[in-house]
């Protein structure tokens, strides 16, 4: 049985570092609907997430705020993830893209990870509008479209399932320069 269970607070203890193996691999699917260890895992992460960005709770926790967090960051080789933002809470099971927007965007501030200690400077170059299909905790299959700061957070997490860091977007030469030949723009 897993340890991250419903009671169980998931701490930045819990939280695979950048460099772990883990981290690199392509995350296996789950037979759906999943087993309830993993939906308690599911619901764990989410937890972790709602904590992270409480201001009372993350800083007596030390808590680094979050916006998603994918199986492989606690250690489980499992393609599912967990997000909350805009109020809006996301437990994604074994997520495809469907479909993409040609336009791309990035945050100008560059993104963060929380298995990633240190800030990495840098363009991180993402789809504008995505359309993902995935299976839910209770497994209904959803067709989900993410526009804007959600795409960019739903491709972060979905790049982790891949065994795919957010700085191996950054181009490696310039880390400023953005993509040619195609239409970018910053998200702010």
């Amino acid at each position: 049985m897993s340890k991250f269970h419903s009671e169980y607070m998931i701490t930045m203890k819990d939280i695979v570092k950048d460099g772990s193996a883990i981290l690199r691999q392509k995350t296996e699917e789950l037979e759906v609907p999943i087993k309830n260890e993993d939906k308690e895992v599911l619901l764990s992460m989410l937890q972790y997430l709602k904590n992270s960005q409480d201001p009372i709770i993350a800083p007596k926790y030390h808590l680094r705020p979050g916006v998603g967090l994918s199986a492989n960051q606690i250690g489980l080789n499992k393609r599912m993830f967990a997000a909350f933002f805009e109020d809006k809470e996301y437990m994604l099971i074994n997520p495809k893209m469907v479909s993409h927007s040609v336009n791309m965007i990035y945050l100008p501030e560059g993104e963060g990870c929380l298995s990633v200690d240190k800030e990495v400077k840098g363009f991180v170059p993402r789809y504008e509008r995505v359309k993902i299909k995935a299976y839910d905790i209770n497994g209904q299959e959803l067709i989900l479209k993410f526009k804007g700061y959600g795409s960019i957070i739903i491709q972060h997490e979905m790049d982790h399932l891949n065994g795919i860091m957010f700085y191996d977007r950054i181009n490696k030469e310039n880390p400023f320069k953005l993509p040619e030949n195609v239409s970018i723009e910053s998200l702010y």
